[in-house]
């Protein structure tokens, strides 16, 4: 067995990749030379200098450290967003469940979205006749659609799956929304209401363009479609 094999240096590598082996098999090497590694300098992240070794290390810790402290602040940040979500959830189910009636179901989901959410854009469109509602008239919160209307059937393929949907509509489909205010309109959020939207849906438009984005969690609104569902299934 040659000295090199016995030391853990294989043949065949370039000195760098020696080098990198013998220090990784003996970590304790500079503190049997010392003097070595004082003598060693290294470039300054920032300023292109020259520094030591150990000022080098201290420098990475601390480049470490800032990194460490700025994902600990964006996951405290993400954390009071989830609690102040958390409780605009917890009002908008006290609400929608002390209404009495379909009608009243209504004019609480318009204010819940208005009030608890900052959704001044939004639209519920229904497809199944509803008893209670047949003497509520038509707004511009509320459509009321058969459900063979050429608007509706627009979004069949997003009924069908019965799951929300966010980012972009087509301009057809925001104008039928959103009326006049479909121009202000850069992204939203579709809600299927009922078994495979056989009752209709919920829609949520923002001025933002990045406020509904595909990427973003729907399960909030899967929720909230349920809630609405079953406030207005009632009797």
């Amino acid at each position: 067995m040659s000295t090199q094999t016995a030391r853990g240096l294989a043949a065949g590598q370039t000195d760098e990749e020696r080098i990198e082996r013998y220090l990784s098999l003996n970590p304790d090497f500079f503190e049997r030379h010392q003097p070595l590694l004082a003598r060693m300098r290294l470039p300054h992240m920032r300023t292109g200098s020259t520094v030591s070794l150990v000022e080098r290390q201290v420098e990475v810790l601390r480049e470490q450290k800032t990194d460490a402290d700025r994902r600990l602040a964006e996951f405290i940040a993400v954390a009071r967003a989830n609690d102040t979500l958390a409780e605009r959830i917890h009002r908008f189910t006290r609400r929608m469940l002390r209404a009495p009636h379909p009608a009243a179901a209504i004019q609480t989901l318009e204010a819940s979205l208005r009030e608890d959410f900052d959704a001044f854009h939004s639209t519920l469109v229904l497809t199944a006749p509803i008893a209670s509602l047949d003497r509520v008239e038509a707004e511009p919160f509320l459509r009321k659609l058969a459900p063979d209307d050429a608007n509706i059937r627009t979004f069949e393929a997003l009924l069908a799956t019965g799951k929300p949907r966010c980012g972009q509509v087509r301009d057809t489909q925001r104008d039928f929304l959103f009326g006049p205010e479909a121009a202000s309109i850069g992204s939203v959020a579709l809600v299927p209401l009922g078994e495979n939207g056989t009752l209709g849906l919920l829609a949520l438009g923002s001025a933002e363009r990045e406020r509904f984005h595909p990427g973003m969690s729907t399960e909030f609104l899967k929720r909230m479609g349920e809630l609405i569902t079953d406030a207005l299934s009632r009797p």
